[in-house]
């Protein structure tokens, strides 16, 4: 049971894992959580799988006999579930969704206060959930609908203004939930649109509702090259994560895309804060600087960024997952929806075409991200051997794992916050840089027995 309980949400495979006892204890427990909060009413959301309908029914049923209100928002994007708690004034939630994770999955996101419940508070629902034992009520809630996309469309039209040059996007929604909306709100601020697998379909037929893997970018990049578009958008399955293709059909990774936005608020925001994941590019952290911002280095993971955004008042930041959080004029969560119509007022506005955007950013070199089995205690302890071992020869930032400063570059190793694995990520300035540092940080890590998959071994 307690692998269902993750580090950001609640995630399994329907049936054995998640199944409609497991999910009526989940509500049920959260009903307890959300009551010590002096609430009562909750939000409820679900994403487009075939299994959500029933799950959201249980979530119903658990939720009014634990003499909780449940506003029903049916079928939405993440982002738009946290938008209707703003704009509803309602602090507590259940957004039923899988995310990006293939059809058999299921799953929830659990908020309370502005943001969704992590790491400790996940655990203490695995607690209530264990115990198994829960508060009846001596009255039943309500339970309201409300549809909440004509307001949350309203409130991008009137955020949004782009400027006067006319954009051609293709957009593929990978036939998940953003399909139902990402299309229509984008054509609403005056982009001629090219739909691309923009059909609802929770089997997922084209690729799996994953942006940041490319091989779920190909079908995209193909269109916006054989369509001649001035850019390509593809969204995740619940709609806060984005990936995006420039018009000459190149994948632009989160980093290169963030720097994009710093570019524009930088200069607005003159020696602002700007938090940057211990993943990222040098090259993200070189452009910071250089446009006068204060770089502050900080742990992966979105839950924990948007906590520490509210902390230092971070005007914006992203992952490099897809997760941009914009808190200059809007709401500091990620919405894949809302960062995809910043970017189209970027472009709008500038008489350059993105791949000219992006042409005098440095190049870098670096590894995909590498995921290296280990169980969850070995991970930590693997962790610590690399600290130990690198910090008399070089810096090594520690604020998220063990990200070692080499001469020409940087090479990671971090527990992985979701699984039983490592991450491990090399970035050089030259491609003699990086194979230096995979090579030096690779060998320690097989002296140590852990061992790299050979495909990123040359």
């Amino acid at each position: 049971m307690s692998n269902i309980f993750r580090q950001y949400d609640i995630r399994g495979i329907v049936g054995p894992e998640i199944d409609n006892v497991m999910m009526d204890k989940i509500a049920r427990a959260f009903a307890i959580l959300v009551k010590k909060h002096g609430q009562t009413d909750i939000l409820l959301g679900r994403d487009n799988r075939h299994s959500s309908p029933e799950l959201a029914q249980i979530v119903v049923r658990a939720l009014t006999e634990s003499g909780c209100n449940v506003i029903d928002l049916g079928v939405v994007i993440t982002p738009m579930f946290y938008y209707a708690s703003r704009h509803l004034n309602i602090y507590a939630g259940i957004m039923v969704t899988a995310s990006h994770n293939p059809p058999e999955y299921n799953g929830c996101k659990l908020l309370l206060g502005e943001s969704t419940i992590y790491g400790d508070d996940i655990q203490e629902i695995r607690r209530l959930v264990e115990a198994g034992i829960f508060e009846s009520s001596s009255s039943i809630g309500k339970l309201s609908t409300h549809d909440i996309m004509p307001d949350y469309a309203a409130m991008i039209r009137e955020k949004i203004q782009l400027g006067a040059r006319p954009l051609k996007v293709v957009v593929d929604c990978a036939n998940g939930t953003a399909s139902l909306f990402a299309p229509a709100i984008l054509a609403d601020l005056g982009c001629e649109v090219i739909e691309l697998y923009c059909d609802s379909n929770p089997d997922y037929p084209n690729h799996h509702p994953d942006p940041v893997n490319p091989d779920n970018m190909q079908d995209l990049i193909k269109l916006v090259r054989e369509s001649q578009a001035d850019l390509g958008i593809g969204f995740d399955g619940d709609g806060d994560r984005l990936g995006v293709v420039d018009d000459q059909g190149n994948l632009i990774w989160g980093d290169k895309l963030m720097i994009l936005f710093w570019r524009e608020l930088l200069p607005r925001y003159p020696g602002t804060e700007a938090i940057v994941e211990v993943k990222c590019s040098q090259g993200l952290i070189d452009e910071i600087e250089r446009l006068g911002g204060k770089v502050v280095i900080y742990k992966t993971g979105h839950s924990l960024i948007k906590a520490k955004m509210k902390e230092i008042n971070a005007i914006f930041t992203g992952e490099m997952s897809g997760h941009m959080f914009f808190a200059d004029e809007y709401y500091g969560y990620d919405d894949a929806v809302y960062a995809a119509a910043r970017l189209l007022t970027l472009l709008s506005k500038s008489e350059r075409k993105l791949s000219e955007m992006l042409a005098d950013i440095p190049v870098y070199y670096s590894t995909p991200e590498i995921r290296v089995p280990s169980s969850d205690q070995e991970k930590f302890d693997v962790v610590a051997k690399v600290l130990n071992y690198f910090h008399n020869k070089y810096d090594v930032i520690t604020v998220d794992g063990a990200r070692v400063l080499f001469p020409d570059g940087w090479g990671l190793v971090r527990a992985s916050n979701t699984g039983p694995e490592l991450i491990v990520r090399c970035e050089g300035r030259t491609p003699e840089a990086l194979s230096t540092i995979k090579d030096e940080l690779f060998n320690y890590l097989n002296s140590i027995n852990v061992k790299v998959p050979d495909s990123h071994l040359n």
